[in-house]
């Protein structure tokens, strides 16, 4: 059996619209213009992961099972669309404060590839034939160290814009949709 080709998801700005924090399932809803390219990537024979950074399990905004229930909400949504999410996998990390020492000693916080090579690992996943898409810089250099190609939703989320050769996205794209279009024209 072939490796898999994979699509690496941000969740919160990316696959869902961004309200920091969030795990409240009732408002955890899919972000338009992104179904029609999902159920086109998925025809092509790509299959979905999440990947996301949850800070707010270290800052003891929340648990560890209240992310758990937010990746069952949002297998269920896809599921309704016809669309498979193979997995999804989160850093509980914090990057900030008393927490220092934590977020460095931690391989799975984006920008770090850790939580997309464990994946690779657990799904035998060709990473040179997938993609990450997110809506920051961060996501953008966690698929390039992990050796994916990389394209950035650029949705306004991005605030620094703290470019180096580590973070330069293969495409620029609005929407997932059109992440989507760019990548089924150059999967030849």
């Amino acid at each position: 059996m072939a490796a898999r080709r994979t699509i690496f998801l941000d969740k919160d700005g990316t696959l869902i619209p961004d309200i920091p924090y969030n795990v409240d399932t009732r408002l955890i809803t899919l972000s338009p213009c992104s179904i029609q390219g999902l159920k086109k990537l998925q025809s092509r024979g790509f299959t979905f992961i999440v990947v996301t950074n949850q800070s707010g399990i270290a800052e003891k905004r929340f648990s560890h099972e209240s992310v758990c229930k937010v990746g069952v909400r949002l297998k269920v949504l896809l599921e309704e669309q016809g669309i498979n999410l193979l997995d999804f996998y989160y850093c509980p990390h914090a990057a900030t404060d008393d927490m220092f020492l934590s977020a460095f000693s931690c391989k799975c916080r984006k920008p770090k590839a850790g939580m997309l090579l464990q994946a690779a690992s657990d799904h035998d996943i060709d990473l040179h034939s997938s993609w990450m898409i997110g809506d920051i810089l961060n996501d953008v250099q966690a698929g390039n160290a992990a050796g994916c190609k990389t394209i950035l939703v650029d949705n306004g989320n991005e605030t620094v814009w703290k470019m180096d050769w580590k973070r330069v996205p293969d495409m620029i794209v609005p929407t997932i949709d059109a992440a989507a279009q760019f990548i089924i024209g150059t999967d030849g």
